[in-house]
């Protein structure tokens, strides 16, 4: 005990520095905030609420977030902070009582092929020094054990486990000869330099087919070594056709490649396993350093939940604290429920939701507190049984002393929180104002939209539909599927459903045979650059650039900003982009055009009152009036924006960049877009990410309307209201990894719940209260 407090006291004496409690946000305006001014209590879970765009992610991620990461930037030494963006100060008045903000967001997990579930945690750090000291015989210290540094990578894959490889086939037709047109490489044809030096170089016999070559020959057409040849008098370096398109071809940034050659690429590049490592990416030493009959690589490839029992087995004492922290981690994924991954999955293959759960592994075992997590729909792409332990997570992250922030829709999550802050009423500029700031029962009370709908139990469908036919899948083993025949009907609504890692996408997007009309929509980026906003990617604004064309009696092409009409500073981004290397890179408004994007001559041009640049200002429900009356009524463009709205994005902006839209408003988007497709079956991966109660119901009525127009409709998802809509319900299992994979139910929504068979049963049965 210190000298300074009295045996007797009982607590300590309050002090000032314990009256700093609350977070205090005063006159948010950031995009549609309206004067927000809100009171946050610290050390408390507070989930933010509200429809698709009413600017929960303004307030906590424009605004409390990222003032808290410019302060941060700030402390930094001048010499740092020039390499660093400079962030702009949210329009926001006051801001105080902020506490250091850590991100834990569902950006996709950077594809880089050598970042691997175990190197994104600090999972793999630990278990190299677990092998470098209990490992028999040793490789040496851990970086011995690393296939990201020489001393542990093989030496032939240089780590990365696999070779490419150049699938013949797609080079040449082997039954024809080089004057018949045998090389099929784009821009190889017969009366061209690059096939006639082959044919005249005297190597080979032109009119004689490939198949039909010697061994010799076929190694001077694939493999020779450059050779000084001369070809109709002119001296030229003759070489093997596969270093030759090496050189021009593959060694080439894909991206940059015109479609065409691309398209070539992506067919000849074979990607195998390295024959040295087998995969495994490690060097012979590190492969045969072994625990127990285990290497490093075997327990990488272990499923976590094996691993976690494999490390549990392991007793000894010179590792020991080690040891307990690294069955803590690998326990903290089974919990997650990523039990089922494997450390060496390649993080860039994780979808959004699991990219999160493993971010979240990493705070969990952190020894920092009293910081702010700031959190994006943690549920995603979780089953009911799985948002239970989520929720556990939070809790557990709040109780080591963290203000824990959630924007977040599922009831079961709002249900736990200290505070809500409800936002609304509507989306986009009907937006931006808090409806309700309390407790989860005065929410309850509190007759707001959110209010109203939390406790909507969807009730199930009295009438199924009857299929018009089936797809048939037979002996699936994509993945973790273990041998699945299951009849798909068509011409229904059926719900693919199980708990995360069951197999659901394995079996909807590996099995379901391509072609056969189908249409898969997921949340993945859309291929696009900054300059891509929904206006060009649903083909929109071709019909208004026509109506402004036809009303001024100009050419359409002024009113692009990527074409004749766009701002000469900016080149129409309405931006300018700073490339800072290795920082993120920053964008400022262009001074001359205001971030109109277009020339000031171009926005003297008007269509019913409103020049081009406000027209793309305007969100999709605005526009869908002002297109479908008066003077500027446009049925195309009108007929475009009414899906749009169907697909519940009536609050986006016409220009808004593509690149700001979340997961499931890319899906969305997307499946507006394929709603006038001709595809008879489409897939949809949980289309229900993002979207507030109230929408759901929306969603529902337009995937009835697909159904009754005629389409097949097959989806992934939780949410339970969706699956009590279902016609018919797959249900995978009965658990994640290899303890999944199989059918455990196929029938109605109803026959699920009387069987109660499957986890998803017992919790539709509770759901909807029976």
């Amino acid at each position: 005990m210190s000298m300074a407090t009295s045996p007797d006291a009982q607590s300590p004496a309050s002090h000032v520095a314990d009256g700093h409690d609350l977070i205090r946000v005063q006159g948010a305006r950031e995009n549609n905030l309206k004067d927000v001014s809100i009171e946050i209590p610290k050390r408390r879970l507070t989930v933010f609420t509200g429809v698709s765009g009413s600017g929960k992610s303004s307030l906590v991620f424009g605004t409390i977030a990222a003032e808290s990461q410019r302060l941060i930037n700030e402390t930094y030494s001048a010499f740092v902070q020039g390499f660093m963006p400079t962030l702009a100060r949210p329009e926001v008045d006051v801001l105080e009582g902020l506490t250091t903000a850590i991100i834990v967001d569902q950006e996709r997990m950077g594809a880089n092929s050598r970042s691997t579930v175990g190197t994104a945690t600090d999972v793999n750090a630990m278990l190299r020094i677990v092998f470098s000291r209990l490992g028999e015989p040793s490789a040496g210290p851990s970086f011995h054990y690393s296939f990201n540094l020489p001393a542990g990578a093989c030496p032939r894959c240089e780590g990365m486990g696999s070779v490419t490889d150049i699938d013949l086939t797609q080079l040449y037709d082997e039954s024809k000869s080089l004057n018949e047109g045998a090389i099929t490489i784009p821009g190889y044809t017969v009366d061209g330099w690059l096939v006639r030096i082959f044919a005249a170089s005297g190597f080979l016999d032109p009119d004689k087919p490939i198949r039909d070559y010697t061994e010799t020959e076929l190694r001077d057409f694939l493999h020779r070594e450059p050779t000084k040849v001369k070809v109709e008098n002119i001296n030229m370096t003759y070489e093997g056709l596969v270093p030759k398109i090496q050189k021009s071809m593959l060694s080439k940034d894909k991206e940059a490649l015109q479609s065409h050659i691309r398209a070539f690429v992506e067919r000849a590049v074979t990607f195998t396993a390295c024959p040295e490592c087998g995969g495994s990416r490690l060097n012979e030493a590190a492969r045969s350093s072994r625990i127990k009959g285990v290497n490093i690589a075997d327990a990488c490839a272990m499923q976590i939940s094996d691993l976690a029992d494999w490390v549990r087995g392991l007793d000894d004492s010179s590792v020991a604290p080690l040891l307990a922290t690294l069955q803590q981690s690998l326990e903290s994924f089974v919990e997650i429920g990523l039990g089922y991954l494997s450390l060496d999955r390649p993080s860039g293959t994780l979808s959004g939701g699991e990219a999160q759960r493993v971010k979240m592994v990493r705070h969990l075992g952190s020894s920092l507190t009293d910081v702010t997590y700031v959190f994006d729909e943690p549920t995603t792409g979780l089953h009911p049984h799985d948002i239970q332990r989520m929720n556990g997570l939070l809790l557990r992250l709040r109780d080591k002393g963290n203000t824990v922030l959630v924007v977040e829709h599922k009831p079961e999550t709002i249900a736990i929180a200290d505070h809500v802050v409800d936002l609304g009423p509507g989306a986009g500029s009907a937006g931006g104002a808090v409806c309700f700031e309390g407790t989860v029962a005065g929410l309850r009370a509190g007759g707001t939209l959110t209010g109203r709908h939390l406790d909507d139990r969807a009730a199930l469908k009295r009438a199924v539909r009857a299929p018009s036919g089936v797809l048939e899948i037979r002996g699936a083993r994509a993945h973790n599927l273990r041998n699945v025949d299951v009849d798909i009907p068509l011409g229904v609504l059926v719900v693919v459903t199980g708990v995360a890692g069951s197999g659901k996408s394995s079996l909807v997007h590996g099995s379901i045979p391509a072609g056969a009309g189908v249409v898969s929509i997921g949340q993945g980026a859309i291929r696009g650059s900054r300059r891509s906003n929904p206006a060009t990617y649903t083909g929109l604004l071709e019909p208004i650039r026509k109506a402004f064309a036809k009303a001024n009696g100009v050419k359409p092409a002024l009113f692009s900003a990527n074409s004749a009409g766009a701002c000469p500073n900016c080149n129409g981004a309405g931006v300018i982009y700073t490339d800072l290397a290795m920082m993120a890179g920053v964008a400022t408004v262009c001074e001359e055009c205001g971030g109109r994007r277009f020339q000031a001559s171009v926005l003297e041009h008007r269509l019913g009152g409103r020049d081009i640049s406000e027209v793309l200002a305007m969100s999709v429900g605005e526009a869908e009036g002002f297109f479908g009356a008066g003077a500027a009524r446009t049925p195309a463009a009108h007929a475009i924006l009414g899906r749009l709205a169907d697909v519940g994005l009536g609050y986006l902006s016409l220009g808004q960049p593509l690149t700001t839209l979340s997961g499931g408003e890319r899906q969305r988007l997307k499946l507006a877009t394929h709603m006038a497709d001709k595809g008879g079956v489409y897939v949809l991966d949980e289309p229900t990410t993002g979207l507030h109660l109230a929408d759901v119901e929306q969603l529902l009525g337009l995937l009835d309307r697909l159904v009754d127009s005629g389409k097949s409709v097959i989806v992934v998802e939780h949410h339970q209201a969706v699956m009590a809509h279902a016609d018919w319900i797959i249900d995978i299992g009965p658990g994640a990894g290899h303890d999944g994979g199989r059918v455990v139910f196929e029938g109605t929504p109803a026959d699920l719940v009387a069987a109660r068979s499957t986890l998803t049963g017992e919790h539709l049965a509770a759901y909807i209260g029976t």
